[in-house]
């Protein structure tokens, strides 16, 4: 008799282990079931004679959407490490600033043949060379400015900018021509200049390195004062393009002064019974050639590099000191016989000559 677990027949002949060996390797065990994947059909589809009898389960990974947001992430990627890469590698990066050169300078006492004249300032102004000269700031005009091969019209605009700003602190502001002040000037400076300027102010020489008036236009208050504060100007400036990371400009300005003595102390009034205000004013001539270098960070902080300046100025002795301040002649002086101080051949570390000129007669004001 055939137990429960048989079939009625008995275990097939020639099968060991019976049907059960048989069928073994066909069937699931419960993580297989568990993995299987899920599929079961649609309405639409059961309704269809010809379409297809199952529909798949999408998961996350075959959702539209999905494929597009890694897309997205990846090209941001890229387009974040392409920057980086370009930034440091740029092959047209600008070239690193170079440090700003000292300047070089030169003043030339301008000596009259004949005495100073004098009288009213409006009256010498307007038979002087000066009569139409424009007033102040006015007179220092700039010219169209136009890109050149490295900078754009903007930037060269902005080295005008600051050239023209350093020509009106130096030469025309009022508390700058009486020595009281040279802040104006400095913050308008290279950082690698203002040891000398500071030096030169300090310390001032003649030796084409250190004099103060290679730097700005200054009179001895204890001397000299003006008589008006409008101060005559004319003059050109010129723009070149020198590299890839330099702008340079020439400046070539005449600056014509009203100047008379200094106010006298209270003793001189009493012994003489003059004022100030009594004495005659007279033209003083100076004529600036400055050369302005600017980097690109120039551009950005609104400063210069002053390469060269030649300064020519009368009526002045030859014999005069003018490397810490100017000593015009005034109303009625002439000048000493004296010639310039000398030079010595043989003495280092000078770098420029003591020179003189002779002042022409047609500069001073006709009577």
């Amino acid at each position: 008799m055939a137990g429960r677990g048989d079939p009625p027949e008995g275990t097939p002949e020639g099968l060991p282990g019976g049907g059960e060996d048989e069928y073994r390797s066909v069937v699931f065990d419960e993580s297989f079931v568990r993995a299987a994947r899920l599929q079961e059909y649609s309405a639409q589809e059961r309704m269809g004679d010809h379409a297809r009898a199952v529909r798949s389960r999408p998961g996350w990974s075959a959702r539209p959407g999905s494929r597009y947001v890694l897309w997205l992430v990846l090209l941001i990627a890229l387009a974040f490490g392409t920057a980086i890469y370009m930034g440091v590698r740029h092959p047209y990066r600008p070239p690193a600033s170079q440090p700003a050169q000292p300047l070089r300078s030169t003043v030339v006492p301008l000596a009259p043949k004949d005495a100073v004249p004098g009288g009213d300032p409006a009256e010498l102004y307007a038979h002087s060379p000066a009569a139409q000269f424009r007033t102040g700031a006015a007179g220092i005009t700039l010219p169209g400015a136009r890109r050149t091969r490295n900078f754009s019209d903007s930037q060269v605009m902005t080295a005008l900018t600051i050239a023209k700003d350093y020509l009106v602190e130096s030469s025309l502001d009022p508390e700058v021509l009486n020595g009281g002040v040279v802040r104006p000037v400095r913050v308008l400076l290279d950082p690698d200049q203002v040891d000398q300027f500071d030096r030169s102010l300090a310390a001032s020489a003649g030796d084409g390195r250190h004099a103060a008036t290679g730097w700005l236009v200054r009179f001895d208050p204890a001397k000299v004062a003006l008589a008006d504060p409008d101060v005559r100007v004319r003059g050109t400036l010129r723009v070149t393009d020198v590299g890839p990371n330099a702008l340079e400009v020439t400046s070539d300005h005449t600056f014509v002064y009203a100047v008379r003595p200094a106010d006298p102390g209270p003793g001189a009034v009493a012994a003489t019974g003059e004022r100030a205000g009594d004495q005659a004013a007279s033209l003083f001539t100076v004529r600036r050639e400055l050369h302005f270098r600017f980097d690109r960070d120039d551009l950005r902080t609104h400063r210069t590099e002053l390469l060269h300046s030649y300064l020519q100025a009368g009526p002045m002795a030859c014999s005069a000191d003018a490397a810490s301040a100017l000593q015009p002649l005034t109303a009625g002086r002439r000048a000493t016989p004296e010639g310039p101080t000398g030079t010595d051949p043989y003495e280092t570390g000078r770098a420029a000559a003591a020179v003189c000129g002779a002042l022409a007669p047609g500069s001073q004001p006709s009577p």
